[in-house]
């Protein structure tokens, strides 16, 4: 009898207890291995894709969506989608690093929101905006395979993340920070940016008159146009730092924006009657060059030693949602 009652009570052990237990730990593994995003299936591993929510800020409503979808609209709006894939891949890494430092900090917004006003945080398109502009489907490919092979991956320096700043074109040297904020960062340092040379954005020239130039600034001035102006001063990246006109001191970063200037990079020429200003680039210039990047990327630079000489210091960090 007792040799029957031990016999069942391995039977139950085995055929019931047992697998419930197995079933049970192989649960847990998996559970485990998908919070991680990889999954073993036949002795090779799969990666998973995991919901990393953001938050959207659309007109004055917020939306909740997933960080690579919402980065492939970013990187569509931000970068030509027939830009070489590592620069494509450089700016994925950017753009995700600005959005994860906005939701750690609060951002500009406070509440850990982007916008889609590039003038504020990021440009962004959905697919449909993206081919009513005329984008294709080879575009859109592109884009989400440069998105998806740098899922997770941000920029840190001394294992914070980065002010992950990003401009159009450069004309031939980024800024330091500290000359267009005021602010000091060591990633955020005047590198040589070559290769933009024969990019679109590389020079633009506009001609004021003298009234339309006096009404600008939003000054009167004496003489003629050629009397008004003293010798400029220059960033350690070309930029105007400095420049008197009439009695006053302007800043480069002041000029743009009164004249609606391209960049700080500019050159100055006055006549009797006109002020002529040629513009070296695209954009405030600090951080990366988008037209650099392509440049680099052609000549055969990968995404991680673009973002590593346009943010130097910085490291490639993966993170987990």
């Amino acid at each position: 009898m007792k040799a029957l009652l031990k016999d069942m009570a391995a039977a139950l052990f085995f055929g019931m207890i047992l697998p419930g237990i197995l079933l049970n730990v192989s649960v847990e593994i998996h559970e485990r291995r998908q919070e991680t995003g990889m999954v073993q299936e036949s002795a090779r591993t799969v990666v998973q894709p995991v919901y990393q929510p953001m938050q959207l800020r659309l007109g004055a409503n917020l939306t909740q969506m997933d960080l690579d979808t919402y980065l492939v609209g970013v990187v569509l709006a931000e970068m030509p989608a027939f830009f070489e894939t590592e620069a494509l891949k450089a700016q994925a890494v950017a753009a995700r690093t600005y959005t994860r430092k906005a939701a750690v900090t609060g951002g500009k917004h406070g509440d850990g929101s982007v916008c889609t006003d590039p003038g504020c945080c990021q440009a962004y398109i959905t697919e449909e905006a993206y081919f009513s502009r005329g984008g294709t489907p080879e575009g859109l490919q592109r884009v989400a395979e440069a998105v998806a092979a740098t899922s997770g991956q941000t920029l840190t320096y001394g294992g914070e993340l980065i002010e992950a700043t990003y401009f159009s074109c450069s004309g031939g040297s980024t800024e330091d920070a500290v000359a267009v904020w005021g602010a000091e960062f060591p990633y955020l340092q005047a590198v040589p940016s070559p290769g933009e040379e024969e990019k679109a954005p590389w020079l633009h020239t506009v001609r004021f008159t003298a009234e339309q130039f006096q009404t600008k600034l939003g000054v009167q001035l004496p003489g003629q146009p050629c009397q008004w102006f003293g010798v400029p001063t220059y960033t350690e990246g070309g930029g105007v730092e400095q420049i008197s006109i009439g009695s006053e001191i302007y800043t480069g970063t002041q000029l743009r924006s009164l004249l609606n200037l391209r960049s700080t990079a500019f050159t100055l020429t006055a006549s009797e009657d006109a002020v002529i200003i040629t513009t070296r680039g695209y954009g405030h210039r600090v951080g990366m060059s988008q037209y650099g990047a392509d440049a680099m990327a052609a000549a055969g630079k990968t995404y991680a030693q673009i973002l590593s000489h346009y943010y130097p210091g910085t490291e490639l960090t993966r993170f987990s949602p």
